[in-house]
């Protein structure tokens, strides 16, 4: 009876400590997408309107990310473009995703979505005339 009982406890907190183990890897790769994204973003504010508003433009995962080999291949970085129709082309919502595989292979996505408007920040900032 005791053996029984000690597999029991033995076999419990093996799969708790599996679940534990998914739960830290959810946690540190949604802290890396946040990062990912948040760079992306940033990098973003300093484009011209041009390159915000083209579609076809698609960025890659910050090169300060790849060098780590946990991250390189693993991180894929995806952009949409919305043109705002109520607004004459003037306004654009930027969508930026991050996938990833998981621990235990479940495909995981963060987005980040923002605004961007001709004649905005980046044109106050860098084309003043």
């Amino acid at each position: 009876m005791t053996v029984f009982l000690l597999a029991l406890a033995i076999s419990t907190s093996i799969t708790t400590l599996q679940r534990a183990f998914l739960n830290l890897d959810t946690a540190r790769n949604l802290s890396t997408a946040s990062a990912i994204l948040q760079t992306q973003i940033e990098k973003e504010r300093l484009l011209a309107w041009a390159t915000v508003s083209d579609p076809r433009y698609q960025p890659t995962v910050d090169s300060s990310y790849l060098r780590n080999p946990e991250i390189a291949g693993r991180f894929s970085l995806a952009r949409t473009v919305t043109v705002i129709a109520d607004r004459a082309g003037q306004v654009v919502q930027v969508t930026l995703t991050v996938r990833w595989r998981s621990y235990d292979g479940r495909e995981l996505a963060r987005s980040f979505t923002t605004y961007f408007t001709r004649g905005g920040l980046r044109d106050f900032v860098y084309d003043q005339s």
